[in-house]
């Protein structure tokens, strides 16, 4: 097994194969990654909690702007604003 591969595992994708889906997935996966570091260097006091917060604001952001940029499930848009 390559170092690579045992620290950033990737897990096959069971939806709907579609190109943007494939690349969205990929994305999704890479942000649980590094939302997942992030959380291991606040826990060991490597970085603030506010400084985790920050960086896991920004790669949300990021992440919901390949979303948009994707086209991916236009339709419930309405639900993802965070509003309850």
């Amino acid at each position: 097994m390559e170092k690579e591969d045992f620290l950033y595992p990737r897990s096959r994708y069971y939806g709907q194969v579609k190109p943007e889906n494939l690349v969205f997935n990929a994305n999704l996966q890479e942000f649980a990654q590094k939302v997942n570091l992030i959380c291991n260097l606040e826990t060991g006091g490597k970085i603030t909690t506010i400084e985790a917060y920050e960086e896991i604001k920004a790669l949300w952001k990021e992440l919901k702007k390949s979303k948009n940029s994707l086209q991916i499930d236009q339709d419930s848009s309405e639900g993802d604003t965070g509003n309850t």
